[in-house]
């Protein structure tokens, strides 16, 4: 596996010595199989090995055969993740994933406090009714400011009611369980490990 690189994000994908680097706004590792890049604003990562463990992640984005693999570290909270999810997110789909290219894998790095946990606990248990994805997408779309309140469990409960399809009650006692917290803090603790940390400067900025 090639070695990883992390810089700020700004501009728009480039090749670097023969080797895919992409710039990009969000708090994201990119591991492509044979040649990885690491991606970040925010947020620096480099991999310690040669492999991230994902088994507590999401569901996988595309087919599970595709030559390249995203991994993507971020927080609900996180408006750098949000503007990545909301803007290029769609076009990694449309383009590569869709076209069995890419895959997608979602991991936890809740830091900003514990709403962040709360919110992430509820994409496991959106899962638990087969819609991670829809889940994921509709909290990023619904994003308020960090730690202002809205990713409150009441809150996020509140939200999720309103996703078609979703059996709210059901979501409700998920969430108020817990059963899934101590998963979205070994996914936070997984980035970390693997050198994912927060830049608090560059976000203050924000």
């Amino acid at each position: 596996m090639g070695k990883n690189k992390a810089g700020n994000a700004k501009n728009s994908p480039r090749k670097k010595s023969g080797k895919a680097k992409f710039i990009i706004l969000g708090i994201i590792a990119i591991v492509i199989i044979g040649v990885a890049a690491a991606v970040t604003s925010g947020a620096d990562f480099k991999a310690r090995d040669g492999s991230i463990d994902t088994t507590k992640g999401s569901p996988v984005l595309g087919s599970k055969s595709a030559p390249v693999t995203i991994i993507e570290f971020g927080d609900y909270q996180c408006p750098f993740c949000q503007r990545w999810n909301l803007d290029t997110k769609p076009l990694i789909e449309k383009n590569y994933i869709d076209a069995g290219k890419v895959k997608l894998i979602y991991m936890d790095f809740a830091f900003l406090g514990p709403d962040s946990i709360k919110a992430h606990a509820g994409s496991y248990c959106a899962d638990e009714q087969g819609m991670y994805w829809k889940y994921h997408d509709f909290i990023y779309a619904n994003q308020g400011h960090e730690n202002d309140g809205w990713a409150s469990a009441e809150n996020i409960k509140s939200l999720a009611s309103k996703l078609e399809g979703l059996d709210a009650g059901e979501f409700g006692k998920c969430l108020d369980s817990g059963k899934y917290e101590d998963r979205v803090r070994e996914n936070k603790n997984i980035a970390m490990r693997n050198g994912a940390s927060f830049h608090s400067d560059i976000y203050r900025d924000w």
